[in-house]
């Protein structure tokens, strides 16, 4: 494909080492490129972290498609286990290594230099806006959460939204993402008496407590699922008390839960239900639990319609495959972007992501772009 190179785009981007929270120049490189091809530009940094807004075209046209996308990545761990730079950008036989090559600067490069060739090539009846933040990898409170404020606060609207997230398990073009799971984080702290092993009458331990809330909350079946959503999963992550000692029972113990909840909860159900089991243990062992709730994000749901059916066709056009529109996985800034609009995702196949010696199929970047400005082309047809 002519115009921009998306591969060579990518690789400028991975030479930035933008680990949560550094931009290390990664959001100015492409700040540059769609500043020069006529897009506005507007920075919406919050708590030390740059984001980056773009548009071509009027502000508030009926027809703004918008892409959202991150170029901060995950610590490469220890850089001796990797076989190639972890910022060099290597290719070997047609394969790209670096950090962030498959999460997400590949699909933010994409999308780019879609978006740059189109408003050139053919200029639509519309606008299109880029959302692209600093702050996805990390907590994720000054990123595309602060890109929405600003656009709330400037009049700026999105008709629809392609986040561009690896979304392919295996093989390019297999999977969209139409929802996410909500992520609900719960700490819990029981506080009981230190004592003699040898005199368990004098003590209060809170370890049967604990052990019995755990068992209570692994062993309750949330649901069995919806029609778009596979059932509701509790994971038991940590259970500590910090005790050495075999003749002592400990004052304290402490055990974190992770749900991944479907579209039957929210955080707010799930938080009343937790805090029933609590009271019920609490009262039972007569023994003091606190806790405390996190909750990343709630489930959504983009029900398949238009959206979903424009990125399909353009994804099967471009590599013969019908995607499947699914709701696995993690989290992702969809969950932000749900309300201001419909919002999908479709990037890479995400198998390295994370890992030691992350790397994409060069072609695989080509193909991406090329997916993204048929969307373009459908779109404002």
């Amino acid at each position: 494909m002519s115009g921009i190179d998306p591969a060579q785009l990518t690789a400028e981007l991975v030479k930035c080492p933008s680990v949560t929270p550094a931009d290390a120049g990664a959001l100015d490189i492409l700040a540059t490129l769609l500043g020069e091809a006529g897009f506005e530009l507007a920075w919406a940094d919050r708590g030390g972290i740059r984001n980056l807004f773009a548009r071509w075209g009027n502000k508030g046209h009926p027809r703004t498609f918008g892409f959202n996308g991150h170029t901060d990545v995950v610590p490469i761990g220890d850089e001796a286990d990797w076989t190639m730079p972890p910022f060099g950008a290597r290719i070997k036989d047609g394969v790209m290594y670096g950090r962030g090559t498959t999460d997400m600067k590949s699909g933010v490069a994409a999308f780019a230099a879609a978006a740059v060739d189109f408003v050139k090539d053919t200029p639509p009846d519309g606008a299109v806006i880029l959302t692209i933040t600093g702050d996805e990898e990390g907590d994720a409170i000054d990123g595309t959460t602060a890109l929405l404020e600003h656009m709330d606060k400037t009049g700026e609207q999105m008709s629809v939204c392609l986040v561009g997230e690896p979304t392919c398990p295996n093989q390019m073009g297999e999977m969209i993402k139409i929802g996410r799971r909500g992520s609900l984080t719960a700490f819990f702290t029981v506080t009981g008496k230190q004592g003699h092993s040898a005199y368990p009458h004098r003590a209060n331990n809170p370890l049967p407590a604990m052990a019995r809330l755990m068992d209570r909350l692994a062993s309750h079946e949330l649901d069995q699922g919806t029609d778009h959503f596979d059932a509701s999963t509790l994971a038991i992550v940590t259970i500590d008390t910090g005790n050495p000692a075999t003749n002592v029972i400990p004052a304290q113990a402490a055990a974190t839960v992770n749900i991944r909840f479907n579209d039957k909860h929210s955080g707010d159900s799930l938080t009343a239900w937790l805090q029933s089991q609590v009271d019920a243990v609490a009262s039972d062992y007569n023994i003091q639990i606190d806790m405390r709730v996190k909750v990343s994000g709630e489930s959504f749901i983009t029900p398949p319609g238009a959206l979903s059916d424009l990125v399909s066709a353009a994804v099967q056009a471009e590599t013969n495959i019908v995607p499947e529109l699914s709701t696995t996985g993690g989290t992702s800034d969809a969950r932000f972007v749900k309300a201001h609009c419909p919002v999908v995702e479709f990037g890479l196949v995400g198998l390295s992501m994370h890992q030691v010696d992350e790397h994409v199929e060069v072609a695989h970047i080509h193909q991406l772009k090329s997916i993204y400005t048929r969307i373009l082309r459908d779109y404002f047809a």
